[in-house]
């Protein structure tokens, strides 16, 4: 098997592109493509300052050394959310990451804010599953972080195989508003939101993961032990799949919903004009924000429980 760029020894063969690489040239492929698909969303420039949200897994810390060695001017930010030894771990891996390299990196450790909450001890509160505290939490933080900052654009490295099975989720139960804001490029609603992108919406999990490995990155292998059993899962098995039989249909799936579906969706009902939240400032639609409703159950829940001891 040969490469398809130079014709030297492949190393990779890439069925879903019916095409096969060696090792400079899939590295060019991959970062080509991250740098198409900025181009192709309008996702930001070489003049805006982008935070990277990074977790220690191989896709954030592929995009990151991705933007770095194109060019852009990033910076990186890990979200400590307290899951014991897997949080330890990530947070380890994406350290030495940034230090070898000399980048710079924000740490938020969850446990250490003013609400001092990290996702096991909002799950155990409220007996709500781990994930559902874990995305309201990280957006967040997340958002808060990228105000701070001045930061133009939050990156963050959700792949096709994330975007597919989503979409797949979205569909299964028609969720319309879902598919309305299901892009690449999320838009600011509010004056302290910032443009939210997504630039390996079309890098398959399997390329992130061969090229974090050639570039000698050591990432996270292990996923979040929170996330087993996860619905997203069950997509994502079905989605491999149909992949393994049809090579190419994760990305046909997703290319063809974003330029032919989602027009369809646009009317779909917007959501309600923004306000700040009175608690912490953040937009919100209502006067208190998903994030500080959540921590407020947090506090009542522990009151009764000490009430009831």
């Amino acid at each position: 098997m040969k490469c398809k760029r130079c014709a030297e020894k492949a190393i990779v063969q890439l069925r879903s592109h019916n095409t096969a690489f060696c090792k400079p040239c899939f590295v060019f492929f991959f970062q080509r493509g991250v740098e198409r698909a900025i181009t192709r969303e309008a996702m930001f420039s070489h003049e805006e300052r982008i935070l990277v949200a990074v977790s220690g897994g191989k896709d954030s810390l592929a995009l990151w050394d991705a933007l770095v060695n194109l060019g852009y001017e990033t910076e990186g930010l890990y979200l400590g959310l307290g899951i014991g030894d897997y949080s330890s771990a990530s947070e380890r891996k994406t350290r030495a990451f940034a230090e070898r390299r000399g980048l710079r990196l924000r740490v938020v450790a969850l446990d250490e804010t003013e609400d001092g909450l990290g996702i096991p001890s909002v799950a155990a509160a409220t007996r709500r599953p781990p994930c559902s505290a874990c995305g309201t939490f990280k957006r967040h933080h997340f958002d808060r972080a990228a105000l701070a900052g001045g930061f133009a654009v939050l990156a963050t490295g959700h792949n096709l195989d994330d975007e597919a099975a989503r979409l797949l989720g979205n569909v299964m139960h028609w969720q319309l508003p879902y598919l309305a804001k299901q892009r690449p490029v999320l838009t600011p609603t509010h004056p302290r939101f910032v443009r939210k992108v997504r630039p390996l919406y079309r890098t398959s999990e399997l390329e992130s993961a061969t090229y974090a490995f050639l570039r000698g990155i050591d990432y996270v292998v292990e996923e979040c032990p929170n996330s087993r059993g996860a619905t997203q899962l069950v997509y994502k098995d079905l989605l491999n799949r149909l992949e393994h039989t049809m090579p190419g249909s994760k990305l046909a799936f997703l290319a063809d919903f974003l330029s032919r579906g989602s027009p369809l969706f646009a009317t779909a009902p917007e959501a309600a004009d923004l306000g700040e939240c009175e608690r912490c400032g953040m937009p919100s639609a209502g006067e208190i924000c998903g994030y500080c409703r959540l921590v407020a159950e947090v506090g009542r829940r522990r009151a009764q429980a000490v009430a009831h001891s």
